[in-house]
């Protein structure tokens, strides 16, 4: 089964970092968010990927073309016919990566829309490349099979930005939660999609609009709650919390 990376977005809330590169290139503890997705996945069994390029593309590109070389011990002999010899094997070596230029301004909808080539008549994951969570792909792939729909989305709480409080009648704070969770379900990527999903997208089509609605108003689309760590990568103060948990041994992702 492939899993299919949406990368293509500007960042642009994220403009501290994305100046010069994508946001799926922005690095927690070294290594782009883009690799830690992939890393998290491939643990799971997922290890075959098309990614959907469009900002800055070339950047992703650049990356993985020369991976080895950059996580591994090399000699380079200057005017060799081999530029230079390997020491070491990387741990990703089973990983198939098809990247695809999906355009610099097309929507999600429609970047899934071109890379239908490339995942054939199969069933495939789909998912963001700039979030992180634990979500157990076993017990998401079973509950999509156990409903025979063609799409499930993954549906989380978000923390909250802010503490919330309860007060009293008489004005006396009751309670007090730093960032507690939300009280209302949002789509948090980690799709699973049936071949039919092509028949709901267009080359110019936002998948979080029309694609999803008319899936919904059909009865094929289901959602998968997990009430684990799900985060986003949108804001700087968000990159930062990340690399934190990185940081400190606490990140809930890793399963590697």
């Amino acid at each position: 089964m492939k899993a299919v990376l949406l990368a293509g977005g500007l960042g642009t809330r994220l403009r501290e970092e994305t100046e010069y590169r994508p946001k799926p290139m922005v690095e927690i503890g070294q290594r782009p968010i883009l690799w830690h997705i992939m890393k998290n996945l491939s643990t799971q069994g997922l290890s075959d990927f098309v990614i959907c390029l469009g900002y800055k593309g070339d950047v992703i590109k650049d990356y993985f073309l020369n991976y080895e070389a950059r996580v591994n011990d090399v000699t380079v002999e200057l005017g060799s016919k081999s530029l230079y010899s390997q020491h070491s094997i990387s741990q990703e070596d089973n990983w198939v990566v098809t990247l695809s230029n999906t355009g610099l301004t097309t929507m999600t909808g429609g970047r899934i829309h071109q890379i239908k080539k490339y995942v054939e008549q199969e069933r495939f994951i789909c998912t963001y490349g700039d979030g992180l969570a634990d979500i157990d792909i076993e017990k998401l792939l079973e509950f999509h099979k156990a409903h025979g729909k063609i799409a499930t989305v993954t549906a989380v709480m978000p923390t909250s930005r802010f503490g919330s409080m309860e007060i009293s009648s008489n004005d006396q704070v009751t309670r007090f939660a730093e960032k507690p969770k939300g009280t209302s379900w949002v789509n948090g990527g980690f799709f699973v999609f049936e071949p039919q999903i092509f028949d709901y997208l267009t080359s110019d089509c936002a998948l979080e609009n029309e694609p999803l609605e008319k899936l919904a108003g059909d009865n094929q689309l289901v959602a998968y709650k997990h009430h684990g760590f799900w985060r986003p990568m949108d804001t700087f103060r968000e990159s930062l919390e990340l690399n934190e948990l990185w940081d400190s041994n606490k990140a809930p992702w890793k399963n590697w």
